[in-house]
């Protein structure tokens, strides 16, 4: 194995840190705004790569994934799974050798890393590290994971079928 090949620890470590420590700052932001404002900056992660290495097929990830990060808006569910899609959306870059920041061959495997630690804390609902949920939750219009199920279905029960 070459040194050019070579993965040194801190490249998995590193970002791993670094979603730990994003994960306590979001903890100190309160609900609702946590939400709202990792939705809108999931959204923003959507737009990285366009014009990237891939030509028009970078437009592929960006219309797959506005409408989860839109979802987001109501569901830290669907902020996980849009953090998810883009660690999936990082492999291929970072694969091919086409790294989101040219001058760092390892950036795509580092951002693989740190979207999979914030979208398991956004697929746990985005519990504040700080706070119990309960003192949390309370008078803030908190939506736990099994009132976002509810809340989905009661949605769903509603609208109108095609008969």
């Amino acid at each position: 194995m070459s040194a050019e090949s070579a993965l040194a620890p801190m490249n998995i470590i590193g970002p791993a840190l670094g979603g730990a420590l994003f994960i306590a700052i979001m903890s100190l932001v309160p609900h609702p705004a946590r939400r709202s404002f990792n939705a809108i900056f999931a959204a923003g992660a959507v737009g990285t790569y366009i014009g990237g290495a891939f030509g028009v097929r970078e437009l592929v990830y960006p219309i797959l994934a506005t409408p989860v990060a839109y979802l987001g808006l109501r569901s830290y569910r669907a902020i996980g799974v849009a953090w998810l899609m883009h660690a999936a959306w990082d492999l291929p870059h970072h694969l091919a050798r086409h790294p989101i920041w040219p001058y760092m061959r390892t950036s795509s495997l580092g951002c693989i890393v740190f979207d999979s630690v914030i979208a398991v804390w956004f697929l746990a609902c985005a519990p504040s590290i700080f706070r119990k949920r309960a003192e949390e939750s309370v008078g803030s219009g908190q939506t736990t994971a099994a009132g976002e199920i509810a809340m989905t279905l009661s949605t769903e029960s509603r609208t109108p079928r095609a008969g």
